[in-house]
């Protein structure tokens, strides 16, 4: 069902006109359906994912239709279909190179690390944007760990912007996929530091990384917002209550369990990294929106260069860092 209030005006206007070669009455119903996928994109994906699939059964030779259905049903992780999607898209002149990580994700997805990395090192892949490149690298580092190759999926995320010393669009998922590299390299330390990092940056709440930052020093993240009451007590007993009298002595022999510290997302601050701590990137290596998928079982496939893998594991950032002020973050 359509609602009422969607008209179809709502698309930009490189959009409705892409959909103006179709009859009057046909391009609206098609326009309606996009504007509820994208609507409902991000928190009802499986509704979201049906529009773009109604709107692809009225209209499949149109190339924002194809690309919508692409993305949509990328979100609902059909990785095959998406990627027939997007290629149709790119055919038909809608689908541009911002979709080469996506594209990459995908083959990933169907278990086909080599195609991704096909994928990843083509050489539209030049072409990206900075937020491309970063995702395009997010991705293959995901490729390097389903290879089993641990210490290269942290090297392909030492790149310039994992040192920039100010938040951008892309910091909170390139720290997290760094945090999560380091993970997976048996690095728990280092990934510690860099989920607190993403988590400081993450303002929107689109990763764990609070969480995941919680689980490797057993801390207990609160929700100070859900939370209510239940927080401001929670928090209130951090101070250690006085002793009353009357009460009965604890047992001598009786062990008493450490509960685990008590912190809320917002104890944890964004710290720059040390423009020092990471190795120089390859001047050959190429400089790389999204969802990361789970690492997959498959055949190990051609070695990274063995002196990108033995390069030398960057030190852990200097603590005591300035902290410098917010930028706002910036739209897709």
């Amino acid at each position: 069902m359509l609602p009422d209030d969607v008209t179809g005006e709502e698309l930009d206007a490189e959009a409705r006109a892409e959909l103006r070669t179709l009859p009057k009455d046909l391009a609206e119903r098609v326009a309606r359906h996009l504007v509820m996928a994208g609507r409902l994109s991000e928190d009802e994906a499986e509704q979201a994912y049906k529009h773009a699939r109604a709107a692809r059964r009225l209209a499949s030779r149109v190339g924002i239709v194809r690309e919508a259905a692409g993305i949509a049903a990328y979100q609902n992780g059909e990785w095959a279909e998406a990627l027939a999607e997007l290629r149709a898209a790119r055919r038909l002149g809608a689908g541009d190179d911002s979709y080469l990580p996506v594209m990459a994700d995908c083959e990933r997805g169907l278990g086909r690390p080599e195609r991704a990395l096909d994928v990843i090192k083509s050489p539209e892949a030049d072409r990206l944007d900075p937020m491309g490149r970063v995702e395009l690298r997010i991705v293959e580092s995901g490729v390097r760990r389903d290879l089993g190759q641990y210490d290269a999926a942290v090297v392909t995320l030492q790149i310039p912007e994992l040192r920039d010393r100010r938040l951008k669009p892309w910091s909170a998922r390139l720290f997290y996929a760094y945090a999560d590299a380091l993970t997976e390299a048996g690095r728990g330390d280092e990934a510690s530091d860099w989920f607190a990092r993403a988590a400081a940056a993450d303002r929107d709440g689109e990763t764990d990384a609070a969480e995941r930052y919680a689980e490797l020093e057993g801390l207990h993240i609160l929700d100070t917002e859900e939370d209510g009451e239940e927080t401001a007590e929670a928090l209130d007993s951090r101070q250690e209550p006085e002793d009353e009298a009357g009460d009965e002595a604890a047992a001598p022999d009786e062990p008493v369990e450490e509960a685990p510290e008590i912190v809320t997302a917002t104890d944890i601050q964004f710290k720059p990294a040390d423009p020092e701590i990471l190795e120089p990137v390859p001047d050959e290596a190429p400089e790389a929106p999204a969802v990361f998928l789970e690492p997959k079982t498959v055949e190990p496939g051609p070695e990274l260069d063995q002196a990108a893998v033995e390069a030398e594991p960057p030190a852990e950032a200097q603590g005591d860092e300035e902290r410098p002020g917010e930028e706002p973050k910036a739209g897709d």
